[in-house]
């Protein structure tokens, strides 16, 4: 995750901002290094940089004023916070870190997990407790090998009650034990007669390194002679193209007709796989996918993001050639998964199925405190980085995903108490896609139940990032 960007254009851009004083490491105090470096990080490539006043490239007359400024702060995260533009609405997502090498491993896929992934609803007629149902087991993990199962419903960890301001704390033990629970909806659609009662039994969870493949499931249907591919894809990691490519050559040879994306999990990730996998579906090798837009100073690194013939390691892309794709979202379908049904809408027949979408379409990159915010000669006392929002992504017709997410052509929700077995064709909401097929139209089901107040990746630092490789 490097910034693609000419190093004379970045000196450039550096004399820019600091030409109004001069520019002496050596007068800023050790205790202000890291201030220095997030401040100058953001100045330079933060997206919504003329939003922000305290970014401005004229913003100090001196060094002393400038290094009072840095100084004014408690912390390089203060001074982090201070310079994001409208936290709540427009910019969620920029972070900073203070272990860029754990960030690194998170975006190939490498984390620390027990492998158990949660929805969390509110306890009917409560604001503030909740109770969460497992929504995913992750293969070879820890929590695939004890009982536990998608659709089963908990109410405590650790016997504790779980709540809004509490469950972060809870979910962050190394190991801990979830409480199962009885859901009972009385024989209604009503929310508000829904009960949960405790159970005795209890499942413990432990936490490992893992390596997660975003191919969680791969399948083939016959639905009315015709063929019908269906894959969940939880992340865009560009570790996994050439595996992503071994399964679409796979499903090339069974002569599929129609295919189910089910990004439903998928939080986002790699935009160069995301144009990979674009390229997967359409058989497209040319034109553009989607484009990357910067701040006024870096116009120069404005990006086209093509369609290709090739992986970027090489070898040819296996295509479906489709001219429609139905794509499974979710709340916390974002980023990249976003990107998908942006671009391709822009050419082919996208039917989206499922929940409105999280609404980010900005990419970041990884800033390292080096001369050039590259990883390369990052400064060896300490392990900060950032990563802000360095661009907005549109497809080629210039259209951004909505702030507020992309809404669904058919609506339906997991139902608490019918989450289904993934890859089976009882499970509601690829029931609802090979409806859909076969319907050859687009229609509006009820939604079931209701939608997740959290889930597992509200919690998870980063993980909703469109990233720039």
């Amino acid at each position: 995750m490097k910034f693609l960007i000419k190093y004379t254009t970045l000196l450039f851009v550096l004399s820019l901002s600091l030409s109004c004083f001069k520019d002496d490491d050596d007068s800023i105090s050790s205790s202000s290094e890291i201030k220095d470096f997030v401040w100058k990080g953001m100045n330079f490539a933060y997206l919504y940089k003329e939003n922000s006043s305290n970014l401005a490239n004229d913003r100090f007359e001196s060094n002393s004023e400038y290094q009072s400024y840095l100084n004014g702060f408690d912390s390089p995260e203060s001074l982090f916070e201070s310079v994001v533009y409208d936290r709540q609405t427009t910019d969620r997502f920029s972070r900073i870190t203070t272990d860029y090498i754990a960030l690194e491993q998170q975006f190939s896929g490498i984390t620390k997990t027990n492998g158990a992934e949660f929805n969390f609803y509110y306890i009917p007629g409560s604001t503030s407790e909740i109770f969460g149902v497992v929504r995913l087991i992750l293969p070879e993990s820890n929590a695939s090998n004890t009982s536990i199962f998608r659709g089963q419903v908990f109410n405590k960890i650790d016997d504790q009650i779980m709540t809004i301001s509490n469950i972060s704390s809870l979910l962050a033990s190394e190991t801990y034990s979830i409480g199962l629970a009885i859901y009972n909806d009385n024989g209604t659609n009503e929310i508000d007669d829904d009960t949960i009662s405790n159970s005795s039994e209890t499942i413990a969870l432990s936490k490992s390194v893992y390596y997660e493949n975003p191919i969680f499931k791969a399948e083939v249907f016959n639905l009315d002679n015709e063929n019908v591919a269906y894959l969940m894809y939880n992340g865009f990691v560009a570790d996994y193209d050439s595996q992503l490519n071994i399964v679409f050559g796979n499903l090339q040879s069974q002569n599929i007709q129609h295919l189910i994306l089910d990004l439903r999990y998928n939080p986002g990730g790699s935009v160069n796989t995301a144009a990979t996998l674009g390229s997967m579906i359409t058989g497209f090798t040319s034109g553009v996918f989607a484009k990357l837009q910067y701040n006024n100073d870096l116009q120069n690194n404005n990006t086209n993001y093509n369609f290709s013939s090739n992986l970027a390691l090489g070898g040819s892309i296996n295509s479906l050639n489709l001219n429609k794709v139905y794509v499974l979202t979710s709340g916390s379908s974002a980023s990249a998964s976003e990107m998908i049904i942006n671009s391709l809408s822009a050419y082919i027949d996208v039917v989206q199925i499922g929940t409105k979408t999280v609404g980010k379409s900005q990419a970041s990159t990884t800033i390292y405190d080096s001369p050039t915010f590259q990883r390369q000669g990052a400064n060896s006392g300490h392990l900060y980085a950032l990563q802000p929002l360095v661009a907005i992504s549109v497809n080629k017709d210039d259209l951004v995903v909505p702030s507020t997410g992309l809404e669904p052509d058919i609506e339906i929700s997991e139902s608490i108490g019918n989450y289904g077995v993934l890859g089976t064709i009882q499970e509601p909401m690829l029931a609802a896609a090979l409806l859909a097929i076969q319907n050859s139209g687009r229609f509006q089901t009820v939604t079931q139940g209701v939608s997740p107040v959290l889930d597992t990746n509200s919690f998870i630092p980063y993980i909703q990032d469109m990233y720039i490789d």
